[in-house]
């Protein structure tokens, strides 16, 4: 099967553009091929293209065009903002926003650590090639 992510009601999905960059919105009503109303509980329910759209693997079990009361109930029964922060998309996007909120120093500190690494790695592999080798 191709397709694991269909656009449904209840489907869980990351704006990828525009004013809502980045947050986590749930279909709730499908209104033609190219858009959706979307609804989340920090936002007013809007329509948005697909385009904008980036769909998760996470649904909600809801009915079609709920009350937000509802919505955000059947959230925190489905653990979406759980999920989301342990899936490896979300582990992602959560080290990218840290990265970009570095400042100078914290950035010199993180190149100053990799190089460490780097240092220990190399060490460790020639070791391994001597004892490999004798």
């Amino acid at each position: 099967m191709p397709f694991q992510r269909y656009v449904e009601i209840g489907r869980v999905a990351l704006v990828n553009y525009g004013k809502d960059y980045g947050k986590l919105v749930v279909i709730v009503d499908v209104i033609d091929q190219n858009r959706a109303l979307v609804d989340a509980p920090d936002m007013v329910r809007d329509q948005m293209n697909f385009k904008r759209l980036s769909l998760t693997d996470i649904k909600v079990d809801i009915p079609r065009i709920p009350k937000k009361s509802k919505l955000i109930a059947a959230m925190e029964a489905a653990d979406v903002k759980n999920k989301w922060e342990k899936s490896s998309w979300g582990r992602k996007l959560i080290v990218k926003k840290r990265r970009a909120s570095l400042n100078d120093f914290d950035r010199f500190k993180v190149m100053i650590a990799k190089i460490k690494r780097g240092q220990a790695i190399r060490q460790e592999l020639s070791k391994l090639k001597k004892n490999a080798s004798s």
